[in-house]
């Protein structure tokens, strides 16, 4: 198996590897000198950043952009798929964002991770990266995604709510967990995030709901594993959130 230590990601536009990672392996807060695209052919990956968390089911990626430290967990065994990009290739937006992986863009994503990292760039292989790249640059951003504060202590919130959506506690016992009074937790949560703890909570459930759809959970046990007391309500917040009932959601 390749790995970032034996090879030059800097030999062409893009370089692709392929990794096997167990449940529950974390790539703890690192960056690169090149855009990074994670996809996981199989398997459900967390990314959490500065700025956002992300729940990435098999059929959507993240692009990462150069330079942005990010922390990737693994929920299951996952097989990883990544492109390391130039970075003359950073879209206009410099935060990352999902995209959308149909059957055009998969191909080429597990293609290009076959290659040689000094594949012929005039040759068949440069073909299909360029092909690949216009394929990702005009690819639509998925906005499945939760804002992360910066406050240390709001952050230490998010990341226990992240580790379990399920997690039933109230304002107050937020507030303290973050050592803060309730108004002073309130009103730095919202103004770091944009929102209301009820509703980042809500958010985070429902991207740990797709990802547990996107692997085949019933919808009662998703409703119950995201911290639902019944799938009646679990499904008419999906239905708000997403203009479909998760019975009938699908990533394809």
């Amino acid at each position: 198996m390749k790995s970032t230590h034996d090879i030059d990601l800097n030999l062409r536009p893009v370089v692709g590897l392929a990794d096997e990672y167990p449940a529950g392996f974390v790539d703890t807060a690192h960056s690169h000198e090149r855009i990074q695209l994670l996809y996981a052919s199989s398997g459900v990956m967390s990314v959490v950043t500065d700025k956002t968390t992300f729940v990435i089911p098999p059929q959507r990626a993240v692009w990462i952009p150069s330079q942005v430290r990010h922390e990737v967990s693994c929920r299951g065994p996952v097989s990883l798929r990544t492109l390391y990009i130039d970075p003359r290739y950073e879209r206009d937006d410099p935060d990352c964002h999902i995209v959308e992986v149909g059957t055009l863009l998969k191909a080429l994503i597990l293609e290009v991770t076959q290659f040689d990292p000094c594949y012929e760039i005039d040759g068949r292989e440069g073909q299909i990266v360029r092909l690949l790249i216009n394929e990702l640059l005009v690819s639509p951003k998925v906005p499945y995604a939760a804002p992360m504060p910066t406050d240390a202590r709001l952050v230490r919130v998010c990341r226990e709510i992240i580790d379990n959506p399920s997690d039933q506690r109230d304002i107050d016992e937020w507030a303290n967990v973050a050592g803060m009074s309730r108004r002073s937790f309130t009103r730095a949560f919202k103004r770091e995030t944009g929102m209301g703890v009820a509703l980042w909570r809500q958010q985070v459930r429902l991207l740990e709901a797709l990802s547990l759809l996107s692997t085949g959970s019933s919808v009662t046990a998703v409703a119950l594993d995201v911290g639902y007391d019944s799938a009646s309500a679990f499904c008419a917040m999906f239905q708000r959130a997403f203009g479909v009932s998760p019975s009938r959601f699908s990533f394809r």
